[in-house]
């Protein structure tokens, strides 16, 4: 799976020229032709970057952006509850501010992984509405990967969230 992703990652980085576009008008959402819009989906099928650099963001967790490596046992008990849902809503906190200090915006993230430990049935639900409510004001879908994983940097680590978006 590394070899696909940097092999898009450099096929994006030199198919994509640089051009002036308002946040989030570089990518265009891709449809099949018999898309039937009265289903819901969480996400998009593709999307199709059309100008606009690559930024890939380290994987977010429910701790802060800055936080000690080591991690410090303090630090990780006042975080990593044992809440799926409000560990997903902390970690996309961070990626909101790591998005906006590079200049972009939700409209301008083209695809999500999320990495589950300790996965229960509907926990693909539970985060997904979560991570659904930071792109709804957009009326917006990225691509997303949600995958169970069998453990994360911590015992108390519930996700792990990856973001590649795209901007000027």
């Amino acid at each position: 799976m590394r070899k696909e992703l940097a092999a898009f990652g450099f096929a994006v980085a030199f198919a994509a020229p640089a051009a002036q576009a308002q946040s989030g008008n570089h990518l265009e959402t891709i449809h099949h032709p018999n898309y039937d819009k009265s289903l819901f989906m969480p996400f998009s099928p593709a999307l199709k970057i059309k100008s606009g650099k690559l930024l890939w963001l380290a994987g977010g967790t429910a701790l802060p952006v800055y936080h000690d490596h080591p991690h410090k046992r303090e630090q990780i008990l006042k975080y990593l509850s044992n809440d799926l849902e409000g560990q997903v809503r902390q970690t996309m906190d961070g990626i909101m501010q790591t998005l906006k200090a590079a200049g972009g915006s939700p409209r301008d993230v083209v695809h999500i992984f999320v990495y589950r430990a300790r996965p229960r049935m509907g926990d693909i639900g539970k985060s997904s509405i979560v991570i659904n409510s930071y792109f709804a004001p957009y009326n917006y879908k990225p691509a997303t990967t949600n995958i169970a994983v069998l453990e994360l940097g911590e015992p108390e680590q519930l996700v792990e969230i990856q973001v590649v978006a795209v901007i000027d």
